[in-house]
Formats: C-alpha cells, structure tokens, sequence
C-alpha cells in the first residue's frame, strides 16, 4: 500500500508541477547536460517542454518539441499500467513485446536514428 501512494504522490507532484509551471519559463526544471555540453539535441530534449504541452492539451505542439516521446507514451502508459495491475493483482503478467530482442534492437535503432536526424538542419520538426 504504501508503494501504492508514494507512486501517486511523486506522479501527481509531477503532473502538477509540469502543469503549473512551463519549463521554456522557469529555472525550476534542469536543462539537458548533453545539449550544454555540445550544442546538439539528445533524443530526449524537449520532453519537459512536451509534457507540459500534452497537460495542457496542445498535442500538436508537443509533437513538434518531441516526437519520439511523443509517440512513445503509449508503450509507457500500457506498461505502467500492467505493472500496476500485476501489484495490485498480484499477477505475473508481462507484456512479451518489452522482452523482445527485436523489439529492443528496433527501437533503439529509432532513437538514434531520430537523434541524427533531428540534429540535421533540414529535420523541421523538432525545435
């Protein structure tokens, strides 16, 4: 039980910061080390700046600041979701896709693909 509220106490301090406060605006959340460092945008840069438009309802302009979160939030609510179930069910499912050897390989090659890509002058979508 008590993994049960802390899990909903860090989640919704989370959902309420990432709400209430815009990270472009606000020295509060921490810039990316790799973008300092280099310049350049890691596949994650931008995600803050997402989350804080996907809470407020504006999909299309999360899209634009990080697409591959973006499009991965499914995969990590519906595996959140199981390990939820699992706990509170006290079940074994698993979701055989995650412990695919294909399935990791693919999307790693996508993250770093999308971390090239995005990094190319002519890429338009992410900022």
């Amino acid at each position: 039980m008590l993994f049960i509220a802390l899990t909903i106490v860090i989640l919704g301090g989370g959902f309420f910061l990432y709400f209430n406060y815009n990270p472009s605006n606000n020295s509060l959340f921490l810039p990316c080390p790799f973008k300092l460092l280099s310049g350049y945008n890691c596949p994650g840069c931008g995600s803050q700046r997402a989350i804080h438009q996907l809470l407020h309802g504006d999909l299309q302009t999360a899209f634009q600041l990080n697409p591959l979160m973006v499009l991965s939030l499914p995969l990590i609510v519906y595996g959140l979701g199981i390990r939820g179930y699992n706990y509170v069910f006290e079940t074994n499912h698993r979701i055989k896709l995650f412990y695919s050897n294909i399935f990791i390989y693919v999307y790693f090659g996508i993250a770093v693909l999308y971390w090239v890509l995005r990094n190319l002058s002519f890429y338009p979508f992410v900022k």
